[in-house]
Formats: structure tokens, sequence, C-alpha cells
């Protein structure tokens, strides 16, 4: 997306207007050469026609000037409004934008501008969420003959032009087609991304951004001692895959952070058969992955100075012949036995043998993203993501990044009670499914296991990777969860350097 900076006086070919509308828009600088387009009409209109309502969106055309058409977004009280209030209202921008076919829009900076909100906020959240309010999934209909429309450019209108407004709308574009792209990921029917596909879509992020790239097939994966995540590929005719993508922020590589996603491309359940409306929509069980994905892209573009280090194990968990049972008991890359009582309790294994190979490539945090269990939607409901760590410095680290992608995390806790049952076997080291109780802890506790004394966090976004409804900031289905917060750990951590 092109971002283009214009003062009111100069007149943009943009096809619509987007304007904050709050009580007292008098205020805002810049007002009286935006009110110019309407020959003296719009103060009448504001008192009869239009809302101040927060995030209400009408469309008026302007009288004069090049642009004919104006969409006001109910701030309410600009003075008290909130980021994440912006960043909703600007979502819903997106989708009408999308809806009107728009390709170039402009924004009246200052109309969305407060005390602490300022140009270059205003800028790098209308671009991220307005990109992510326009996504769509482009399906595999036939019959559809509609148009696709791309928003091509956004200008943003303001008294005083300063680079760093360019800059942020720039950066939040970045951000915004990441998620998008991971929602597509994540939106894929398994027959299409298999673990083979996966491979490649990462081997073309890798060549598109300069990073060292290794996708591990099935022979390696056994010269490699990986039983967990061969346990769980047992049962497909489609090979397995470890894919991974180093960014080499210095010559040295030092202290790399590892992102390790979960890609199971499609979760049967295996022998611990999923019930017939539980299976349904069980191509998302790779949104870890698709958020690693969608977070190494956005470091890809902005080259922060921290190492990265990304690993994704990827299959499906099918039935057969072949496939892992209840009872049995499989050796891990660690060299850990587990037995196995739940073969639908297989992220867990195969996040296993992810972060012990991200150890022995030098990782020196690790932070591991999943839809691992649907324990955490009942303890947190569907618009949460939860999280363990072993490491309160490294999380107060993760949390202010989340705080400021605006994704929402709350951590729940690990307790040696919790490590006790994990470790409760008569016939291995490790059990991959202590109950039903505490399910989410069990099931993040038991990767903590392989993570050891490295400082590490567990996210499980089984709740929050898919979402049931249309939203503010996009679609039903997919929705890129953690990307953002990933990039922005990235960035903090850099920042820290």
């Amino acid at each position: 997306m092109q971002i283009n900076l214009q003062q009111h006086s100069q007149d943009s070919k943009a096809e619509i207007l987007i304007v904050g509308l709050s009580r007292h828009p008098e205020n805002s600088k810049g007002w009286e050469e935006f009110t110019k387009r309407f020959d003296g009409k719009l103060e009448g209109w504001i008192k009869e026609d239009l809302s101040y309502d927060l995030k209400s969106l009408i469309t008026y055309p302007t009288l004069s000037g090049a642009i004919p058409r104006v969409l006001f977004v109910g701030l309410n009280n600009r003075k008290k409004l909130t980021e994440e209030q912006m960043r909703s209202s600007f979502g819903l921008v997106g989708k009408e934008l999308a809806k009107k076919k728009i390709q170039h829009a402009a924004i009246y900076t200052e109309s969305f501008e407060n005390d602490h909100i300022s140009a270059e906020d205003v800028a790098f959240l209308a671009a991220e969420s307005i990109t992510m309010g326009g996504y769509r999934f482009d399906d595999y209909k036939t019959s559809s003959n509609e148009t696709r429309v791309e928003l091509e450019s956004i200008t943003f209108l303001a008294e005083q032009l300063e680079e760093d407004t360019e800059a942020a709308a720039t950066v939040g574009a970045i951000f915004g087609q990441s998620v998008n792209d991971a929602r597509t990921l994540v939106n894929m029917p398994a027959n299409i991304l298999t673990a083979t596909a996966m491979g490649e879509y990462a081997r073309e992020l890798g060549d598109a951004y300069g990073f060292e790239t290794d996708i591990l097939g099935k022979a390696e994966l056994e010269e490699l001692g990986m039983g967990a995540i061969l346990a769980v590929n047992q049962g497909s005719i489609e090979e397995p895959r470890l894919i991974v993508l180093k960014y080499k922020a210095t010559e040295g590589f030092e202290d790399p952070l590892a992102l390790v996603g979960k890609g199971i491309t499609f979760d049967t359940g295996g022998y611990s058969i999923k019930p017939k409306d539980g299976i349904v929509g069980m191509k998302g069980d790779m949104g870890g992955a698709a958020a690693v994905l969608g977070a190494m892209k956005i470091i890809g573009e902005l080259q922060p100075k921290q190492n990265v280090i990304a690993v994704i194990a990827s299959t499906d968990n099918m039935i057969s012949g072949n496939a892992f049972k209840p009872d049995d008991v499989i050796t891990s890359m660690s060299g850990k036995t587990i037995e196995i009582l739940n073969t639908d309790a297989e992220g867990r294994l195969v996040l296993a043998d992810s972060v012990s190979y991200a150890k022995q490539l030098g990782a020196t945090k690790i932070v591991d993203v999943a839809t691992l269990t649907g324990g955490v939607v009942v303890a947190l409901g569907k618009d949460k993501t939860g999280a363990l760590t072993n490491d309160e410095a490294f999380f107060e680290t993760f949390l202010e990044a989340s705080m400021e992608s605006g994704e929402f995390v709350w951590r729940l806790p690990l307790t040696e009670s919790d490590k006790k049952r994990i470790r409760t076997s008569n016939v291995a080291d490790l059990n991959n499914s202590p109950g039903r109780d505490g399910h989410m802890i069990f099931g993040g506790g038991f990767v903590g296991e392989f993570a050891g004394d490295t400082p590490w966090i567990h996210l499980d976004i089984a709740g929050t990777s898919d979402a049931d409804a249309a939203h503010d900031l996009g679609p039903k289905g997919g929705t890129g969860a953690m990307v953002r917060t990933l990039a922005m750990l990235v960035e903090k951590m850099a920042d820290e350097q």
C-alpha cells in the first residue's frame, strides 16, 4: 500500500476522506479548511443528521474540492478516546472501504488526535486496522463473478507534515498485511495447505527476506531422533516437515529468541477421535505456525536488531493402521520418554521436539504459540490468549508488547503440583494428558518440561486464533492472533540491546 502525506490546502485525488467526528470538532486543527468542502452546510448537517456515537459510520457527499465523499467516524468524546477504540473504529472503516470498493482514501489526521494519541499513533493505527478490517479470504467458489478491488493508497492530510507520520503508517500497513497473511494460512483447507505446502511457503518467505532456511523432511527427523513429531505423523500419508527460519541481526548470532509454532494442518484427534462437531474447523490447528510466519514477515520487513529463530513442526494427525495409540510409549528428541494417554493431545508432542531443537540451535529465550487446548477456552473464553512462563522478567517484556498490540493475554499458574502430575507415569518419564481439570496448564506445562531452565513463554491461542463471527478488525475465520505481539516483542527486545 502506498502512503502519502499532504497538507489540507492541497487537494488529494482520493475517492473518500475519512474524518473523526467528536463533540466540538471545531477544536481540531485544520477544521476551517476542511469545512470549506461543504459550502457552509456542514454545521447544520452535524446538528441534524450526523452522529457522534462511537464507531458510527456515515458517508456524505462533499460540495467542492476533488474528494467527492466524506466518511464520518463517530468518536464520541475525542479527549477520552483510547488506542483500542481507535483500532476498532479504523477496522470498521476498513470494512466500509472494501464494501465501497475504494482504491484511494484520505484521512483527516488531526480529527483523530488527542493529548495521548499523536499523529504518528493515528497513522500507525489507521494503516494497521484498515488493512486488517478490509481483509477477505480468496475462497474457492467458481460461481462468483465479483471483481475484487484492493485499497492501494492512504493519504494523511494534516496542517504540518512530519516524516514520522509516513514511517508509522508504513509500519502499520506491514503489521496489518502480515496478520492477513497469517489469516489466509489458517483459512486454507488441509488438502491444500499440507505440511509440504507450508514448508514451501516458509521457503518463499525465507527467500524474500534473506532468512537462512532449513526444511527438514521425515528422513532428517528420524536421524535427529524426533520421536514425538514422528509419532503424531505415523497415521498420515503426508510427510512431516520441521521448518526452520533464522533471522540474523548480528554476525555472531548472539542470544537468539526462538519463536516455536504448532503446525498441525488437520487434527482428527487420532484414535482419541474428536466428535463430529469438534472435528470441523481443525484445518486451523496450525494457527501457531501461522502466527510465527506472520511475525517473521514483519521481522523481515523491519529488520530489528534481535536475532530470531523460527521453528515449526508441521504434520496432520490422522487415523490409520499405522497411527500411534493410547498406551504407546515414545521417545522424544530430548531422550525423555512419554506415555501416550490421549492421541488428541498431539500438539504438545510436536512442540516438545521443536523446543528441544530450538535449544540445540542456541536459543536463549523461547516463546511457543499453539492452538493447544479447549481448556483455555473454558477458562478464559474465546477473546483471551492464555499464557504460562518460567521467567518473570521475560514475561513482563512480553506483556508490554501485548498491551501495545492490543492483544489480550492472561497468565495462568504452573505449580510444582501441576508438574508432578505431568511427570506421573508407571512406564515413562512423562504422560501427555494428566486430566481434564487444569487442561490448559497441563498442556503448556508439558512443553515447559522441554524448555527446562531456558526462559520460556507458552501461548495457547485455541480461543483467539479463529473467530466464530465477523468482528471489528475482520471477518469470521482466522484472526492472525499473536502475529503483532510476537513482532512487538522482538522490537522491544531489540530496543533493550
